[in-house]
């Protein structure tokens, strides 16, 4: 008798339910720690030197006078600004150290902070794989469409926009780039804004969304990412225009840098977490100092060049020992951290992308890492993304959850009794209570990772995973078209802004 049988014949009713063998996000890491906390100490300490005595590149701006109104010494001559280790103390003191990301529904809610790990997407792609195989740029709907894939995966917890509106005038993506993301799933949504004006404009949107300016204040539904610093050590004065626009509407914001080790920070890894930490520091002195308790998320997303060509790699095992150093600094610091993994440099869903992106994606997860953007979807060092990848990611980030959770030991799973009873024969594991009443609350069951006899994977086609999720994934997209946003409020929104993705492209036979 095969086992399976076994299972099905001693089972005279439903087994009672039990909690799910994965949270639906903000499971506790910190098993991972790459650092020792003397490690962390002195990187920090090193961070703070580094900003009093090599100071941080400002151009003349209300961003540098900012600096020298809050104490800072101000190098005209070398367009340096030395942020003295008391202000980096003071704003700390003042950051706050849990944010909130709010879905449309609170089961999407994000709590930013400590060990929480929420895994997700991200990314400015300009590059589609789509699922006929061919590559072509990237364009608005994509925003839309894989975002309606998003929503029926439930171990993607967030939606940061992942792909650039290459067919869109630049004037134009922000709203829309919003507008496509939140009309397809009411998990969180991020982006980054294109221009200082959008920026209010999209909180006005998003409060029609949210019920109102108050109701998005409690419960906001977007927030932004902001790549201000060009490492190393330097301001980019057009986007802390924006950055400085964000916070005068206090919508929630990472700071984001993103050195490469050996290209635009040391080759040393630690020397790598010592300039980003700098950078960090410095955006925590900026805004903290300006409007304490701010919701301000330390965005670190340290990646490596390869030395022998120079380029960009993000699927390294030394890319996931910086961003799980990462985590553990934020902790140090009492600070929400947006961080990486899933950067894979595979051109295909491919072996070579699961075991990046699993390598990648477990590493921050267990060292605690918040919110994990590009855990799903990425290809090619950032520049393309595959709709079946995000389908294969979610297992990826569900294994990941899963070991999360841990192991359960309490007087019941010790088993003692469970044991005793087997050897004594009576009955057999298969088929015992204790494995009934567990077996879906203890094990996670990959949709797409396949466990079948070869026998009956070959009867049904002997797809592999790609093929698999690739069939999934048109399955969705011709059938999913969830009503996030209600006609009324559509026909408002659509009156109000210049929304260009057409109300066609949202309806069923579209598709």
């Amino acid at each position: 008798m095969r086992p399976a049988a076994a299972l099905r014949r001693t089972r005279s009713s439903a087994p009672v339910r039990q909690p799910a063998p994965v949270a639906p996000g903000g499971s506790s890491g910190g098993q991972y720690r790459p650092l020792t906390d003397a490690d962390v100490r002195r990187i920090v300490d090193a961070a703070k030197t580094v900003l009093e005595r090599t100071g941080i590149q400002v151009m003349p701006s209300r961003c540098r006078e900012v600096f020298r109104a809050l104490g800072c010494r101000v190098d005209a001559a070398r367009d340096r600004v030395h942020i003295p280790a008391r202000l980096v103390e003071r704003a700390l003191a003042s950051a706050a150290p849990v944010v909130t990301l709010a879905g449309r529904r609170p089961e999407h809610d994000l709590a930013l902070g400590g060990t929480k790990v929420y895994l997700g997407t991200g990314g400015q792609a300009v590059k589609v794989l789509d699922l006929d195989g061919r590559v072509r740029e990237s364009v608005l709907r994509d925003n839309y469409d894989i975002g309606r894939l998003v929503d029926t995966l439930e171990h993607i917890h967030f939606y940061m926009r992942p792909v650039v509106c290459r067919d869109l005038a630049t004037e134009d993506i922000d709203v829309n780039q919003f507008y496509a993301c939140l009309a397809a799933t009411p998990k969180h949504v991020m982006a980054n804004a294109y221009l200082a004006d959008s920026v209010p404009l999209l909180k006005e949107m998003a409060a029609m969304m949210a019920g109102g300016a108050a109701a998005l204040a409690a419960r906001p539904i977007i927030s932004f990412s902001s790549c201000w610093t060009v490492s190393p050590l330097r301001y980019a004065a057009e986007t802390v225009e924006i950055l400085d626009r964000i916070i005068a509407h206090d919508l929630p914001v990472v700071t984001s840098s993103a050195p490469q080790a050996g290209a635009t920070s040391p080759a040393a890894l630690a020397g790598t977490l010592v300039q980003i930490t700098a950078e960090q520091l410095s955006g925590v002195v900026y805004i903290c100092l300006q409007k304490p308790h701010y919701p301000l998320i330390m965005g670190c997303v340290p990646a490596q060049a390869d030395l022998r060509t120079g380029a960009f790699t993000g699927g390294s095992g030394e890319f996931a020992l910086l961003n799980a150093a990462c985590a553990q600094i934020a902790q140090h610091l009492r600070l929400p951290l947006y961080n990486s993994s899933g950067i894979s440099d595979a051109k295909i869903p491919d072996a070579q992308a699961g075991a990046e992106k699993g390598i990648t994606t477990l590493a921050a997860a267990l060292a605690g890492a918040n919110y994990v953007h590009h855990s799903a979807g990425m290809l090619e060092s950032l520049l393309a993304v595959a709709y079946e990848q995000y389908v294969i990611d979610n297992d990826v980030n569900g294994v990941a959850m899963r070991m999360l959770k841990g192991i359960d030991v309490s007087d019941e799973s010790l088993s003692i009794d469970v044991i005793d009873e087997v050897c004594r024969g009576e009955g057999h594991f298969l088929g015992h209570p204790q494995t009934l009443g567990l077996m879906n609350s203890e094990y996670l069951y990959p949709r797409f990772m396949d466990r079948q006899t070869r026998d009956d994977w070959e009867s049904k086609g002997a797809k592999d995973i790609r093929e698999a999720a690739r069939d999934h994934a048109r399955k969705v997209l011709a059938e999913h078209f969830p009503r996030v946003i209600e006609p009324a409020l559509d026909r408002d929104l659509r009156r109000r802004f210049r929304i260009l993705l057409p109300e066609s492209a949202m309806r069923p036979h579209a598709a």
